[in-house]
């Protein structure tokens, strides 16, 4: 079975494979294991495919525990990202 080749549109995101990014979602807040949160990730992009990119490990970055490690993937459906960038994972940035 042939694999889809990424759209030209998506290529931006096959740029960052296997490379650390900031992303942030265009949603306002999200919620997971009952704590609410800004919509801003950071980890490695591991797959990218014409609608989803996922990070592994993924560092979601809540007021409480800005360091939280998710235990699995997380896929984001790419009309979702509204910000992402090159990022060092070890760098601190306040959540105010």
């Amino acid at each position: 079975m042939e694999e889809n080749p990424i759209l030209e549109e998506n290529l931006v995101f096959l740029e960052v494979l296997e490379k650390d990014i900031l992303l942030v979602t265009d949603s306002k807040q999200l919620s997971i294991l009952g704590q609410t949160f800004r919509p801003i990730f950071s980890g490695r992009v591991r797959e990218v495919t014409n609608g989803f990119i996922t990070l592994y490990p993924v560092i979601i970055k809540m007021h409480n525990a800005p360091f939280y490690k998710f235990p699995t993937p997380l896929s984001f459906p790419l009309e979702k990202i509204a910000v992402f960038t090159p990022f060092d994972p070890n760098r601190k940035i306040p959540l105010i």
